[in-house]
């Protein structure tokens, strides 16, 4: 994309002079999507380009802010690194909404809020916004999933899941667990970690073999491919 190494000037001072413009706007162009270099189109406002290299701004430009975004990921049992898989190769753009371009910005900088124990899967929330991260961290958001178990299930059991049980000394709140088949069972979390769900099974039994979460608060995996991730949208709500 540069001439060389290190040369030439910053693109956003490039762009600010040939348009004519402000900086800043020069940079909300380029962290846009709407600057091409040779044909390219970079988004780093701190790029350096050459004299001699062409700089164009695209038809349609518009000179605003990237509102911060908040991505839902299907992350699979064994991923290891669930935001490796935050790139354009892994958006679903057949779920969640309309049409969207993907920005750089977008996946810049994303924080990882109730992320899932080793070995769980379902879904994964990363967010840009402090807002979001509080409401996920703070608020006592219902956790829906799905636990795949070895053991008899037994009505008492389930009882016992639903209420009645401690954990190192602390009794945990009440919660909903109902049976989906002899080895599923569904649990909505709500003041319990999806993390303590297998020493909950223990306690009554049951070995927890999988875990995937389905829904946190009104926000539900729904459609979402494993391995994929789409936007939180402007209408959804936790």
């Amino acid at each position: 994309m540069t001439e060389a190494e290190g040369g030439g000037e910053r693109l956003a001072k490039r762009l600010a002079q040939e348009l004519p413009c402000s900086r800043s706007e020069a940079e909300r162009y380029i962290e846009g999507g709407w600057v091409q270099v040779d044909g390219q189109t970079v988004e780093t406002p701190g790029a350096h380009v050459g004299a001699t290299q062409s700089v164009v701004l695209l038809p349609g430009a518009r000179a605003i802010d990237i509102p911060p975004a908040t991505l839902l990921l299907h992350q699979g049992a064994g991923c290891l690194d669930a935001a490796a898989l935050l790139l354009p190769a892994h958006f679903a753009s057949e779920v969640g909404g309309p049409p969207q371009r993907i920005l750089q910005k977008h996946l810049r900088h994303q924080q990882s809020v109730a992320p899932l124990p080793a070995g769980a899967s379902g879904l994964v929330v990363f967010t840009q916004e402090a807002r979001i991260a509080r409401r996920l961290r703070e608020d006592l958001l219902e956790h829906e999933c799905i636990a795949h178990v070895k053991g008899m299930v037994s009505d008492a059991a389930v009882q016992r899941l639903c209420h009645g049980l401690a954990l190192d000394g602390c009794a945990l709140p009440a919660i909903k667990v109902s049976r989906q088949s002899e080895q599923h069972l569904r649990f909505a979390l709500k003041g319990i970690a999806p993390a303590q769900v297998g020493a909950m099974c223990a306690a009554v039994g049951l070995r927890l073999a999988g875990l995937r979460r389905l829904r946190i608060g009104r926000i539900a995996l729904a459609g979402l491919p494993e391995g994929h991730w789409r936007f939180l949208q402007g209408w959804e709500r936790f």
